[in-house]
């Protein structure tokens, strides 16, 4: 019994660690290096570099024209700015569309071929000739300072890799937008506060940029490749920060089904790049980067999803042998309330498949579908069986 006791508070002690637990301890620990280091990375006035904006792009016709419209938007000197466009294996019309604006500047590389994007990344980079690329997905748009944000961080040269923050636009009818940006807000924080006790772990797809001379070429079977290219750049010795302020915004998934099907694709990644990264797991050489590294991204990839079923496994072994009407006893207080937990989750899976959706149900739904997403994903990646080519998860309107 003793022993079942600690591995249970182990296991409940690495769940709330790595969703809650290291987000407390960040907060401190920034305070702290605030009370005691004054010195921060500063943005500077005036650092204006040429950039490429670079799309890996596949089949995006339907946003074309506000992507490249919102490219020549941004509030950046316009003759530093050069637009790059691989479009690899589109087949609806991208490149057609894209031709029309080569006379503004835009350059557009297609093959029929489709690689990936992954693969379009490997191809196109020796397009840019630019000392920073910032890469971003053709159905976000990026607020107007973007660039120029981003920009001002690497004036500092110890700073290889920005990453902006993902912006997720929502109807307040709706559910699901809300959770998932609820999700992201938080995430947010933390990379913030990653950024401000040494480095972001991880840059987001959908807007991040490099010094373009620190790009490796990825594997081509690559499936989380912004994760992968950021965290490399940082295992060289340099940063990557983090500006809230370039945002890349884009629709919600259309709902949780669409979601989990991008969440596992994530997973498999995740899975992925913990092991082409084992390097990075050793603290001693990495140090800081090693610890934000394992508790803000490898536990909630490993640990933590398969600690829930034998948490209510284990703590259903103590209460039936304690009695479950001993409410005296933590153990049965716990189980009653992972049992409440669940069915929260499993009504909000209900009344979402019934088209009502009640937010406060979603937060136990959403919570439990990106748990599930990881134990698919993980036999997914071992089975082989996730491709490399993204399947786009339908967004919200």
């Amino acid at each position: 019994m003793l022993t079942l006791k600690i591995i249970f508070w182990f296991l409940l002690f690495i769940v709330f660690y790595a969703y809650l637990g290291y987000g407390i301890l960040l907060y401190f620990l920034v305070k702290m290096k605030r009370i005691f280091n004054k010195k921060k990375i500063e943005s500077k006035e005036g650092y204006e570099p040429e950039v490429t904006l670079f799309v890996a792009a596949f089949n995006e016709k339907d946003y074309i024209d506000a992507k490249v419209k919102n490219s020549f938007e941004m509030l950046y000197p316009k003759n530093k700015i050069k637009q790059v466009w691989v479009t690899d294996g589109s087949n609806d019309g991208t490149p057609y569309l894209l031709q029309k604006y080569e006379n503004q500047g835009v350059e557009v590389y297609h093959e029929d071929s489709r690689g990936g994007k992954i693969g379009a990344m490997n191809r196109g980079i020796q397009f840019v000739k630019s000392p920073i690329v910032i890469f971003s997905d053709g159905n976000t748009i990026l607020g107007k300072e973007s660039v120029q944000r981003i920009v001002n961080l690497f004036a500092d040269p110890k700073v290889g890799c920005v990453s902006g923050e993902k912006r997720i636009y929502s109807k307040d009818k709706d559910a699901a937008a809300g959770t998932e940006g609820i999700y992201w807000k938080y995430e947010s924080k933390l990379k913030k506060w990653d950024a401000e006790l040494y480095s972001v772990v991880g840059a987001a797809g959908e807007l991040f940029a490099i010094r373009t001379e620190l790009f490796e070429t990825v594997e081509k079977d690559t499936l989380l490749d912004d994760f992968i290219i950021s965290l490399r750049v940082a295992m060289k010795g340099y940063t990557i920060q983090y500006d809230p302020e370039a945002y890349a915004i884009e629709t919600s998934s259309a709902d949780v089904k669409e979601e989990l099907k991008r969440k596992i694709r994530i997973a498999a990644g995740g899975i992925q790049s913990i092991i082409r990264l084992s390097p990075l797991l050793n603290v001693f050489k990495f140090g800081t980067l090693s610890f934000q590294y394992i508790s803000h991204r490898v536990l909630r990839w490993t640990i933590a999803p398969f600690a829930l079923p034998v948490l209510f496994i284990i703590n259903l072994i103590i209460t039936f042998i304690s009695g479950f009407d001993n409410f005296k006893d933590i153990f049965t207080l716990l189980m009653y309330s992972q049992i409440a937990f669940y069915v929260f989750a499993l009504l909000g899976w209900y009344l979402e498949n019934k088209a009502i959706r009640i937010k406060i149900l979603f937060i136990p739904y959403y919570f439990l579908v990106m748990n599930v997403a990881v134990w698919l994903g993980l036999k997914r990646f071992y089975k082989g069986s996730q491709s490399v080519n993204w399947e786009r998860a339908k967004r919200g309107t």
